[in-house]
């Protein structure tokens, strides 16, 4: 296997494993509200501590790739992300679970930045799109695995038993470290490392150098935000309403959720290929028109066949942009900060749009799904605005 290809199964196995923990919380959700009795915002406050997590581990282990390497560094995301998962499992209250979820979002905010960086590293300018959306199906390999692990075991072992497994990531850890060498272009930047430090102020600074470059994180920011928002809104709270206004089982909710996340995979390949022929601009612009109308007309879905059909529409558009962020906030940065911009930029918008499940669980606690699906197309009509800001340059640094 060349080192291109390596590139993407390491990111796309750190990506499936990170999928399928965010998706547990999903399906565990209702086992553990009703084990620590707590209400529904307060629930949707364990996803949202979780992107916290994720923002400040983006950024330490962003800048720590950057400085000391991307494999080494993507190694100790893993090793971190997966302790926490583990420890999840053995929560005896709710501030456990906030203090675990944390530790998890650390390795895995981490981890995201830089296997988008090894990729964009590693792959053309012209392949880079379908090159971010082959590891960003990953999410949703993870995704159906959790819908398939939950069905067997929740019924059985409960909701820890799916945390137990957050030890598989660490002989994941094992094999990368061991077969994965360091980025070309990272290891040929780092010989002038001595030479750049010397004009560098600080990483994170150098993400608002100048107006412009300050303009274009910003509008990066509040994309990401946008599509955190508006995944976690769908993935995080529909299984489980489903299962209220549909009468769905949990294993029929976890048929909606492979339903829509085969609907995400095929919308991330085909943005990928949108991207490379026709421009981030163009490509950005259909989806985001297009989930905008596809998540308000999901709400008036009726019947088995239209909420299956409809979720693997709404997944096709609204998560089929996530395909399309690596290799965006990748082409704006050079290599000397591209682990701390990609992600900052990301993990920002996961800490910010992670706050989105409270919002949408007050929503659907107190008016109806369609009001909470009218919100979620009023973001992505916002990320439309924002993106035809972005000024046309293969980097603003």
């Amino acid at each position: 296997m060349n080192y291109r290809n390596k590139t993407v199964v390491a990111s796309v196995a750190g990506l499936t494993l990170e999928g399928m923990d965010i998706m547990f919380i999903s399906f565990a959700m209702s086992m553990i509200i009703s084990e620590f009795h707590i209400d529904l915002a307060t629930g949707g406050l364990i996803s949202s501590i979780t992107n916290i997590g994720m923002l400040v581990g983006g950024i330490i282990f962003g800048i720590l790739a950057d400085k000391f390497g991307r494999v080494r560094i993507f190694t100790y995301t893993i090793f971190l992300f997966a302790i926490g998962t583990a420890l999840t499992g053995f929560a005896t209250n709710i501030e456990q679970v906030y203090v675990f979820r944390f530790i998890a979002g650390l390795g895995a905010g981490g981890e995201y930045g830089i296997g988008m960086a090894l990729v964009a590293e590693a792959w053309p300018k012209n392949k880079q799109g379908r090159a971010s959306s082959y590891v960003s199906i990953g999410a949703q390999f993870g995704v159906i695995l959790a819908a398939l692990l939950s069905a067997i075991i929740l019924p059985t072992l409960g909701w820890r038993g799916l945390f137990f497994i957050g030890v598989i990531p660490v002989i994941f850890a094992y094999i990368v470290r061991k077969n994965l060498d360091e980025s070309p272009e990272w290891v040929t930047a780092n010989k002038e490392k001595k030479a750049l430090a010397k004009k560098e102020k600080g990483k994170l600074l150098q993400l608002f150098r100048t107006p412009r470059i300050a303009m274009t994180t910003i509008s990066l920011a509040v994309m990401a935000t946008v599509q955190i928002a508006g995944y976690n809104g769908l993935m995080i709270w529909l299984p489980s309403m489903l299962q209220k206004s549909q009468g769905l089982s949990v294993s029929s909710s976890a048929l909606w959720t492979i339903s829509t996340a085969v609907g995400m995979i095929v919308g991330m390949l085909t943005f990928g290929q949108f991207m490379d022929r026709f421009g981030a601009k163009v490509s950005f612009g259909i989806f985001l028109l297009a989930s905008a109308s596809a998540v308000f007309l999901y709400s008036f879905a009726q019947g088995s066949v239209g909420v299956l059909l409809g979720g693997a529409i709404v997944g096709f558009f609204s998560n089929g942009m996530f395909a399309g962020y690596g290799a965006l906030i990748s082409s704006f940065y050079p290599v000397q900060i591209r682990s701390t911009a990609t992600n900052t930029i990301f993990n920002f918008g996961r800490a910010v749009g992670g706050l989105s499940p409270i919002l949408v669980g007050y929503i659907l606690q107190n008016y109806d799904m369609t009001m909470a699906m009218t919100y979620l197309a009023i973001l992505y009509c916002l990320s439309f605005l924002v993106m035809l800001s972005l000024k046309n340059s293969k980097s603003v640094a």
